[in-house]
């Protein structure tokens, strides 16, 4: 259960509405998800949340499915359960498949598991490893 009650369009003020309407010309729906509908409580934190993440989910150097798996990892990493659903919803929207989902999924594990390890062992990185992590040298 939401800690503050969603704020529905029929009652959100000018402001909020005006968010939502951004929300839903951008992701191209006719409806406003839980999470922003929670957000509206604090107007200011729904716009700035919002105008942050239509900025980094934005075409860039990443493609739509791979900001969207990213996104996806996170979410499973951090336990977040809404935000595993809306973007596992937003990823199969952007052509992500059961293949690759569990893939992804298999990553995300063992990612989880030798990070676990490497931290526990508390395993200092090669200096091979530290230069190659610079990229190529300008």
């Amino acid at each position: 259960m939401a800690t503050y009650p969603f704020t529905e369009e029929a009652a959100a003020s000018p402001d909020v509405r005006a968010v939502y309407e951004d929300i839903k010309q951008t992701r191209n729906v006719d409806w406003i998800n839980n999470f922003w509908k929670v957000l509206a409580n604090d107007p200011a934190m729904l716009k700035r949340t919002w105008e942050s993440l239509k900025q980094v989910m934005a075409p860039g150097a990443l493609d739509q499915r791979t900001k969207e798996m990213l996104y996806l990892a996170v979410s499973i990493t951090n336990g977040c359960d809404y935000c595993t659903v809306s973007h596992t919803a937003a990823a199969r929207k952007a052509g992500v498949t059961d293949a690759m989902l569990h893939e992804l999924i298999a990553v995300v594990g063992m990612a989880n598991q030798t990070n676990r390890l490497a931290n526990a062992y508390r395993v200092e990185p090669d200096e091979k490893l530290v230069e190659a992590a610079k990229g190529p040298k300008a």
